[in-house]
């Protein structure tokens, strides 16, 4: 068997967590142990080899490096110390890398190099418009005690849209739109690198109705359920930090839809929607117990990951503690600006309104290319793998 290595692949899993792969001699420990790997799929030994290989086509369509969840039972039994659950977890880094679009931005959000080239990119635009927009000028008090942060953008009399809301929707809705097409790019990608892996034939396929209905419906319904993380044994805190993320993002996306729809549609014909909502609005009270759930959830994987390196000697990576800074920000960044415009304090209030806005624009703009990312290619990989195992891939009169 002829093997031509990818080097640079191989470099850039041992800069990613991978640095221990070459420790594995392939005792298949970490695939009997882990309670997710199957005997037709069984994993991460296979990945472990191709890793140290370089076999990096191989990996990048390989549907199993998804259906890890890094619950770290084969790093904690692994005889050698190889930490497959790392390994994979670089392999789903480089994934994002590779399945990126644009290439340029996906390679900026591959390390800490690319840091202060990220935060620059949305600060910039954020603070050009607000330069444009002509609503620099800090309110005094009653003016910001009555209006809050929607004059930030200042304000205009045109009855249809409001001008703060057209400049937040230029630059939030940008990044929303580059996020959706370049995760549309990477997920058909991925999918068709899965298909063609398995070999299935592309002429013998449900409909797309029936794939939702059928495939992706039942593994988004599992991935909200948890089911998988409670199989884990190690690391089964993950699933208490994982959950308020989710139902804090679930509780956000609500509060962001009736925000739209209060400020572009409502608002016309009831105008006081356009003010701050009152404390004890369901809305607001809403969007404060998400947040705290965001900083909760995230707070829990901030321990728990700092508890895997400090006694587990896990390798600390850039996209793990990336996404965690960045969810954090968001979260803190956004009741900071809420409780300074409570005390009536507009000059902080603006700047902290304006990092706030810097970070929830990364979380959308770079979600393709973050550990964030996870969230749609497992998911395209957890409907893949009900895909293969249908009478769409598999006969069933050979089983």
């Amino acid at each position: 068997m002829n093997v031509q290595p990818d080097l640079d692949f191989i470099r850039y899993l041992k800069t990613a967590g991978g640095d221990t792969m070459k420790k594995c001699y392939q005792c298949a420990t970490c695939s009997v142990v882990c309670p997710l790997s199957t005997e037709e799929h069984p994993f991460p030994r296979q990945e472990m080899i191709w890793a140290g290989w370089g076999l990096k086509d191989k990996l990048i369509s390989d549907p199993n490096v998804f259906l890890c969840h890094q619950c770290g039972d084969c790093t904690a039994y692994c005889p050698r110390g190889a930490k497959p659950g790392d390994v994979v977890g670089a392999i789903r880094a480089y994934t994002y890398t590779a399945l990126g679009w644009p290439t340029g931005l996906a390679k900026l959000a591959s390390s800490s190099k690319g840091l202060p080239m990220l935060i620059a990119i949305p600060s910039v635009i954020i603070f050009v418009l607000w330069a444009i927009s002509g609503g620099m000028s800090i309110p005094g008090s009653e003016e910001f005690s009555k209006y809050g942060y929607q004059h930030f953008f200042g304000h205009w009399d045109f009855h249809w849209l409001g001008k703060n809301v057209f400049f937040i929707d230029l630059f939030m809705l940008g990044a929303a739109g580059l996020a959706v097409f370049a995760s549309y790019k990477g997920v058909t990608t991925q999918w068709k690198n899965m298909v063609e892996r398995a070999g299935v034939n592309p002429d013998f396929k449900p409909s797309l109705v029936q794939l939702a209905q059928d495939f992706a419906w039942p593994s988004i319904i599992e991935i909200v359920q948890h089911n998988r993380f409670r199989e884990c044994v190690t690391n089964r805190d993950r699933e208490v930090g994982h959950k308020p993320l989710m139902w804090a993002f679930g509780g956000l996306f609500i509060v962001t839809v009736w925000s739209a729809l209060a400020n572009d549609v409502f608002g016309l014909w009831i105008p006081s929607l356009h003010g701050p909502m009152s404390v004890w609005n369901p809305i607001k009270i809403l969007a404060n117990v998400s947040a705290v759930a965001m900083i909760v959830g995230c707070g829990i994987l901030w321990m728990n990951r700092s508890k895997s390196e400090t006694e587990d000697n896990i390798t600390p990576t850039f996209y793990d503690w990336f996404l965690i800074w960045e969810i954090m920000a968001v979260g803190v960044s956004g009741l900071l600006a809420e409780v300074l415009r409570w005390a009536g304090l507009a000059a902080p209030g603006y700047i902290i309104y304006f990092i706030h806005l810097v970070t929830v624009m990364m979380l959308f703009m770079y979600m393709p290319y973050t550990k964030f990312a996870h969230l749609i290619y497992r998911t395209t990989a957890m409907t893949f793998e009900r895909y293969r195992d249908s009478s769409f891939v598999k006969d069933p009169l050979d089983e």
